[in-house]
């Protein structure tokens, strides 16, 4: 069990949160959720005594191992695939070392070899002798071959890395797993795997994700981080959402009445406090009003960002047909014989066990990446924008302010500083915050500064890569119902399960065998029907 006691936290000169109170068992699944910059990672950090707090105490059994997730992909890039996952055990890896380094001495002697007896029992006692079969057990349930598990890290794509560092985390079944956004970089595929991984797990699970899906799938209790506190709520994140806006809409409520008992009041005073027959109701109500207080509502730190697309002419006939598309990148086969069409309205998800290979196919799409053969023919009506993954790379200039860079995707109609202004404030960049240079802004801002192009450029078609990736998620919300309401046609990759099946009613896999397209078909149904299973499992 973690026990957190007076817990507060002043960073950056603000006070994140304070008072906090909370105590995690095992069994249980905690989600955190909270706007961007509201502590969420922080509270990890703190968690992991990678920082002090500033007042209060976390404490839990010293006996437990407590493990997280590395966000540094290039952190063991010196070490195998086996070592670095091994290493998620520290003390486990630390004996492993300390044996082979022992037993390495040329001039090993008698009190050598009581150290490695001790050594070996440890070894034991930590299930040593089972490490590396466990630790083969696990990659392979993330699809990272034997083949691989002997190479070095650094010769691993990306994609690749993350999933190792995921089996580094969850190796050894820690007694305590900090996870901080564990789907970001993983295919659906090994989404799924982990939800149901985590589902069953017995230990204590504390988790943030910008995954609504992934949260309702796995979660028993939410933390949310906001105002200034950090609360608990049995449940998963719907729950949490229907309750939340339920204590919010009471409090709201609550004042509302307290608020129309102060005028009544005040009126009556007014009309009567001069009023010899009627001083000694003044008075009473004089005190009555006294002892009414407002409750202390601290604004939330959650903003939704307006995010609508608008189109500047219909879709006629035809949308696209890619036709024996095949792309390889250093040597490594990317897309192979891809053949689909797409039609006026529809809307696209691209799934496919290597990133890389939905991110190729927008990019062909979008007409910034040539194929090695195959042809893309669009539609004469068509008129598209594009949001790469790469979000450096979508802007073409880093020194321009907020404002300047928009203004350069805006009609002669838009350019207007008024309407520009109203324009950015509606996506939460107010009042000096849009003076900022792009290259200082967050990731999330640069994908909302993406989000503000799209939208002033109006097409009837967009190519969409990850567009959720940096987001929190009230705009991951508020670009989800856009994308539902937008009347054009959408081709898009993503690994949020809800965001997929609530906008796709097309999938198409991408496989190195080729691809399998389903029209007229939810994300849901297209995971779970058998049939089309097999036929994915063929791509690969």
């Amino acid at each position: 069990m973690i026990t957190i006691s007076d817990l507060s936290l002043n960073f950056s000169g603000r006070v994140l949160y304070e008072d906090v109170n909370l105590k995690f068992t095992p069994g249980n699944c905690y989600g955190v959720i909270g706007a961007n910059g509201a502590g969420k990672s922080t509270f990890l950090k703190l968690l992991a005594g990678e920082l002090e707090p500033s007042t209060g105490s976390i404490s839990f059994d010293p006996n437990d191992r407590l493990s997280s997730l590395n966000q540094d992909h290039f952190a063991f890039d010196d070490f195998t695939v086996m070592e670095t996952v091994i290493q998620g055990h520290k003390q486990l890896y630390q004996v492993m070392q300390e044996k082979d380094a022992l037993y390495a001495k040329p001039d090993f002697g008698e009190a050598d070899g009581v150290k490695a007896a001790e050594l070996e029992s440890k070894f034991a006692e930590l299930d040593g002798w089972n490490a590396e079969a466990d630790a083969a057990k696990l990659l392979q349930s993330l699809e990272i071959p034997e083949e691989l598990q002997t190479a070095q890290m650094a010769s691993l794509p990306e994609s690749m890395k993350v999933k190792v560092l995921l089996a580094q985390a969850l190796f050894g079944n820690p007694d305590i797993l900090l996870l901080d956004e564990p789907t970001n970089g993983l295919d659906v595929h090994t989404i799924s795997w982990l939800e149901d991984f985590l589902a069953d797990y017995p230990n204590i699970v504390i988790v943030v994700s910008h995954d609504r899906h992934f949260l309702n799938q796995v979660c028993t209790q939410m933390c949310d981080v906001d105002r200034g506190k950090i609360q608990l709520y049995v449940g998963n994140y719907d729950f949490w959402y229907e309750s939340s806006q339920l204590a919010n809409e009471l409090a709201a409520n609550q004042n509302a009445k307290k608020e129309e008992k102060i005028k009544e009041l005040q009126e009556f005073i007014a009309r009567f406090s001069a009023n010899a027959s009627k001083s000694k109701q003044a008075t009473s109500r004089k005190k009555q009003l006294e002892k009414i207080t407002l409750d202390d509502i601290k604004p939330s730190s959650r903003k939704y960002p307006f995010v609508k697309f608008a189109m500047n002419r219909e879709l006629g006939n035809d949308l696209v047909k890619v036709d024996h598309v095949s792309y390889s990148l250093d040597g490594q086969v990317i897309l192979n014989d891809v053949s689909f069409i797409v039609r006026p309205g529809d809307k696209v998800a691209f799934l496919s066990r290597n990133s890389l290979a939905p991110t190729a196919m927008l990019a062909i799409l979008a007409g910034d990446l040539t194929p090695d053969s195959g042809t893309v023919t669009w539609g004469q009506t068509t008129a598209r924008t594009y949001m790469a993954k790469d979000l450096n790379a979508s802007f073409n200039n880093l020194e321009l302010s907020i404002l300047d860079w928009l203004r350069q995707y805006a009609t002669e109609e838009q350019n207007d500083n008024t309407f520009l202004r109203g324009f950015l404030g509606r996506m939460l960049f107010s009042g000096d915050e849009i003076d900022k240079q792009i290259k200082v802004l967050s990731g999330g801002e640069k994908v909302r500064c993406q989000l503000s192009r799209l939208m002033l450029e109006e097409a009837n078609v967009l190519l969409l890569d990850d567009p959720t990736n940096h987001l929190d998620l009230e705009s991951i919300t508020a670009l989800n119902n856009a994308l539902i309401a937008y009347p054009g046609s959408i081709m898009f990759a993503s690994h949020d399960h809800e965001f997929i099946q609530t906008i796709a009613n097309q999938i198409i896999e991408l496989g190195p065998n080729g691809a399998i397209s389903r029209a007229d078909t939810t994300y849901d149904e297209f995971i779970n029907q058998a049939d089309i299973q097999a036929k994915v499992a063929e791509l690969y």
